[in-house]
């Protein structure tokens, strides 16, 4: 079976990874759930985002949101510090409260096999699989679907309504069952 062919086998509830303090998350927990994963940088123009992110999560968060930031050395060294440093700063600077991962790679050779899945599942622009940059989300919806890739550019709070809109639809589609 070829590295492809696996990828498309797998589903995001495959998925367990530790967060920054190196406790294994398991995917399973984000049935049913809405999932934004970003890779983020703590050094980045970008970085602002954060308290986008925060807000969303603090606001939806009872509704089924899930928010997972990866951290990401790969674009101009911006997140230069070990996994832990990144968590405390973002607690302190932005009042984050959704789970900081573990530093990883998201392209490359070595890039964690989640990011594989997500750039396999939604290509970017023109077929592009790759990263271009930190704070580039994916959106994945209650039944672990990715359904939507974000540029760096395209703040959280721009994509809002869509994620509302996927979170009533789960709703509505509740009732109706």
């Amino acid at each position: 079976m070829t590295e492809l062919n696996r990828l498309l086998t797998k589903t995001i509830y495959d998925f367990k990874l530790p967060n920054s303090s190196n406790e294994y998350i398991d995917f399973q927990t984000f049935k049913n759930k809405v999932l934004i994963i970003v890779n983020v940088a703590s050094l980045c123009g970008y970085t602002p985002q954060y308290l986008e992110l925060q807000q969303l999560y603090a606001k939806y968060h009872t509704r089924g949101l899930e928010i997972l930031a990866f951290p990401c050395n790969q674009f101009g060294n911006q997140e230069p510090q070990t996994s832990k440093k990144i968590e405390q700063q973002c607690r302190r600077d932005f009042g984050v409260e959704f789970p900081i991962m573990k530093k990883c790679r998201v392209n490359g050779d070595d890039s964690i096999e989640l990011y594989e899945f997500l750039k396999t599942s939604k290509p970017g622009l023109f077929g592009f699989r790759g990263i271009k940059w930190n704070f580039e989300k994916f959106v994945i919806d209650k039944k672990g679907n990715v359904v939507a890739r974000f540029a760096s550019s395209v703040t959280p709070l721009d994509f809002e309504d869509y994620i509302v809109q996927l979170l009533d639809k789960e709703e509505e589609e509740k009732i109706q069952s």
